[in-house]
């Protein structure tokens, strides 16, 4: 197939590029810059200008491909409203041009969110919406896009890791190097799914020749405590490891406290059977424990 891949040069897009190219398909990769460009190139996909607030380039892509693998979003937390809004106008435009054929979209979301409290399952539709967790605009997007008639599976991501990027993980990390202690909320009991990024890759390749509409978990790891996370970058980085109570969480951990409290394991147990999917990375832990962004 030629498939479109929006993040094409990101984290995870790096990854699923050259497995798709493996696998047999081309790859039209979006990109807004010569540097994107020539990753793309040299990585054997072709190249498409053009970024997620261009629409019409979104709409171009999509209408000239098999498929199309919707991973880019824009992780600027400090507009975190506006950013998921925009995820929700580009799903929009990705589905207007799919609209009317059997071609499949893959929209990219989360399962932090899904369920709080309780280990979530793909049969589970988020508890809330995005006038209350702006991110949950892509879910309510891939859906209103179905309805429509599209082909539309939804991705459910937890913390994607190597052991150069671990997701939200990434950024508890730099905070422990700026606050000078690596901490958690409460008992850090609560536990948050991880996947490795080369069985994620490989998932988005399954979902994509299955050609289903269903929702997927890319789990490979169902819910890692954060006392265990925050006790490895503690170790790994000579810091103390503190106990934050929920009502310090907001002062030390700045917007990242509305994250570092949930507990949000989730489930891959349907997307396993319906895929045959078997994760066979390095589990989260064992990242971290060799991660190059926790070397002093």
């Amino acid at each position: 197939m030629r498939v479109f891949v929006t993040g094409a040069t990101g984290f995870i897009g790096s990854a699923l590029v050259p497995e798709l190219i493996n696998a047999g398909h081309q790859v039209l990769g979006l990109t807004r810059s010569e540097a994107g460009a020539k990753s793309l190139a040299a990585a054997g996909a072709e190249v498409h200008r053009g970024s997620l607030e261009d629409l019409e380039s979104l709409k171009s892509g999509a209408a000239k491909s098999d498929g199309v693998i919707h991973l880019a979003f824009n992780h600027d937390f400090s507009k975190f409203k506006e950013n998921s809004e925009n995820d929700r106008r580009a799903i929009e435009a990705l589905g207007s041009a799919l609209a009317g054929s059997d071609r499949l979209l893959i929209v990219t979301s989360g399962t932090l969110l899904v369920a709080p409290g309780r280990l979530a399952t793909e049969e589970d539709a988020p508890s809330a919406t995005s006038a209350s967790i702006p991110r949950l605009a892509t879910d309510e997007a891939a859906a209103a896009v179905a309805e429509r008639g599209v082909r539309v599976s939804l991705m459910r991501l937890p913390q994607v890791h190597d052991q150069n990027k671990q997701g939200l993980i990434t950024y508890m990390i730099d905070l422990a190097r700026e606050k000078g202690v690596s901490a958690f909320v409460g008992d850090g009991k609560n536990r948050w799914s991880a996947a490795h990024v080369s069985d994620t890759a490989r998932l988005y390749r399954l979902a994509l020749e299955k050609g289903a509409a269903a929702r997927y978990h890319a789990v490979a790891e169902e819910g890692v405590p954060m006392r265990d996370i925050a006790e490895v970058i503690g170790r790994r980085l000579k810091l103390p490891v503190v106990a934050k109570t929920p009502a310090d969480a907001a002062e030390h951990f700045g917007w990242f406290a509305a994250f570092a409290g949930f507990d949000s394991p989730a489930s891959s147990a349907l997307t396993r059977e319906r895929l045959g999917w078997r994760p066979v990375g390095p589990g989260l832990i064992a990242d971290l424990e060799r991660a190059h962004n926790l070397e002093i």
